[in-house]
């Protein structure tokens, strides 16, 4: 009888997430399973061969942890188990399981700069000044006339305190008033929270997007905000309409103290190999400065995503600058790149020029998978879903009812995935009414039209996810820009002997790009190419691209 050996185990690679593509999942809104009206867990596991056919790395959870859902799931009220709207914890596991068995990691989503005021913590700790919990959150006297102790301001619409009558104090919240703020200087809070973190280590998550990073510190002087600068107001963190970009947030978040609990965040991660985080900055005047001290070193953030893209003006002036500013101040960083998610209009709603929806969906699934760095899509992007136009009765995001009819919130990026363009709810629920309507727009473009179509949306991102696979350069090269005509974007990825030349044409205008006389180039097949050099130039339609391999 013949012995056999046995098998060798795989080395982890600890570095899978640089570079790697991450598709992000909505709970509430990919399938229902049970017919609620409410996406879940099990329905995400069924839905899971759709991901794994994409091409992508990894998903993203948004959150499913217990919850009275004020903030839908960002109020999380037990860190430790499952909202039963989503599930249990076994749906949990078993979906773990076969993402693993589809090659799938799965990041799930950590909310623990705040906490909702139904957390067992904060009722304990509004009861009184001197129980256990006491300063687990961050409580303060009011001034003298009753007024708030600072001009801090929520996110969410006006001041970040709420008072409580219980200690006649003032406890800070950065975004609704049933989310109070934990208290970061407590190490005890953080001691909890890792150890909160550890339990979903333990039953197999590949890592954590960490909501708000940034957000963790509060100045314990509690010093008012300086009002912000004209020259530096913008509008990437909030909308426009919302008094909190008045003030330069100097006191209320991106502390220095948060750079010593993300290394034992990380050193928690390190005793897991092959686990990452990927942090979300909120922050309109110093996101990469932030970046590049939560990113840079091993010891930190594997890497971190900012608003640049998703806000700003679709541009090649607006990415070149944002690309070189990242190089500049944030060169030992690691971005990870995102157009649209659970929070910002849809990209193609916000970006594309009417009357060039589909060239425009191609060249910014293009950008977004040849530009430097790791990449999260949004569900229902590999479909060119556009924004949902919600009337104000179907609204339930507190966000958008607070600033409209100005801004609308969140909902219309949150609308439920489309499988099945003739089937009730596009497939989604089998329940009269799903929590949000499913827009009748959205129905022509269900996964099931264009699956089988060589010439959908769906098959151009598949096609392209396979090309990026094939080309060490665009997952973890390096890049460098290149001087371009007004509204084309070009740079160079390179790494060891792949190198490859990106030209973007951003405009609605055709446009003619000089190659540099250096260069010498060859085509590689990439999908949605059909540019190619002519006397050392190339002609670009509107919206086109050229990809070529430099010899």
């Amino acid at each position: 009888m013949t012995e056999t050996k046995p098998v060798e185990p795989q080395p982890v690679d600890k570095d899978w997430w640089r570079g790697a593509v991450i598709y992000q999942i909505y709970p509430r809104s990919f399938q229902d399973h049970n017919g609620d009206g409410i996406g879940d867990l099990v329905g995400i596991t069924e839905r899971l061969e759709h991901v794994a056919d994409l091409g992508v790395d990894a998903i993203w959870l948004s959150p499913v942890f217990t919850s009275p859902m004020k903030d839908f799931g960002y109020d999380v009220s037990n860190y430790r188990d499952i909202d039963p709207s989503f599930g249990t914890l076994g749906d949990f596991d078993r979906l773990v399981e076969k993402a693993h068995r589809l090659g799938l990691k799965v990041i799930i989503d950590q909310v623990i700069s705040h906490s909702s005021d139904k957390h067992p913590w904060f009722t304990e700790s509004r009861q009184s000044r001197n129980n256990d919990k006491s300063d687990w959150y961050v409580w303060a006297d009011p001034n003298p006339d009753g007024t708030p102790p600072n001009n801090w301001l929520s996110i969410f619409g006006g001041s970040a305190w709420t008072w409580d009558s219980r200690r006649m104090q003032y406890y800070l919240h950065n975004f609704l008033a049933s989310q109070p703020d934990l208290n970061f200087h407590n190490k005890a809070v953080q001691d909890a929270l890792l150890a909160d973190m550890r339990f979903w280590l333990d039953r197999g998550v590949d890592g954590f997007r960490l909501d708000t990073v940034n957000f963790y510190f509060h100045s314990e002087g509690l010093e008012s905000n300086p009002v912000v600068k004209p020259e530096d107001f913008n509008a990437s963190t909030a909308p426009a309409v919302n008094p909190y970009n008045f003030q330069e947030h100097l006191y209320d978040k991106s502390r220095p103290e948060n750079l010593k609990f993300l290394k034992r965040l990380r050193a928690l991660m390190d005793e897991y190999p092959g686990t990452t985080t990927v942090g979300e900055i909120g922050d309109s005047q110093h996101q990469l400065e932030v970046m590049a001290q939560y990113t840079s070193g091993k010891d930190r953030l594997h890497m971190a995503y900012t608003f640049d893209y998703l806000g700003g003006v679709f541009s090649a002036e607006h990415f070149h600058t944002s690309i070189a500013n990242t190089e500049k101040d944030a060169p030992e960083g690691w971005i990870c790149l995102a157009f649209s998610n659970h929070d910002v209009v849809r990209h193609v709603s916000r970006w594309a020029t009417h009357g060039q929806h589909d060239a425009f969906t191609r060249l910014a699934a293009q950008l977004l998978l040849t530009m430097k760095g790791s990449v999260c899509l949004y569900q229902g992007e590999e479909l060119g879903l556009t924004e949902a136009e919600l009337a104000f009765e179907d609204l339930v995001d507190p966000y958008g009812i607070e600033f409209w009819p100005e801004f609308k919130g969140r909902d219309g990026c949150r609308t439920p995935m489309v499988w099945q363009a003739n089937a009730h709810l596009g497939g989604f629920s089998t329940a009269q009414r799903s929590w949000l309507p499913v827009p009748f727009d959205h129905l022509p473009r269900a996964v099931d039209t264009q699956v089988n179509d060589p010439n959908s949306v769906l098959s151009f991102y598949k096609s392209f996810l396979a090309f990026r696979k094939k080309h060490p350069a665009l997952i973890k090269g390096a890049i460098k820009l290149l001087d371009a005509p007004e509204g084309v974007l070009a740079f160079v990825r390179s790494v060891e002997h792949d190198r490859l030349l990106c030209v973007f044409n951003m405009s609605e205008k055709p446009v003619v790009f000089s190659i540099p006389e250096a260069m010498s180039l060859k085509g590689v097949d990439a999908p949605g190419v059909v540019a190619s050099p002519e006397n050392g130039s190339l002609s670009l339609a509107p919206f086109g691209a050229y990809i070529g391999s430099l010899l």
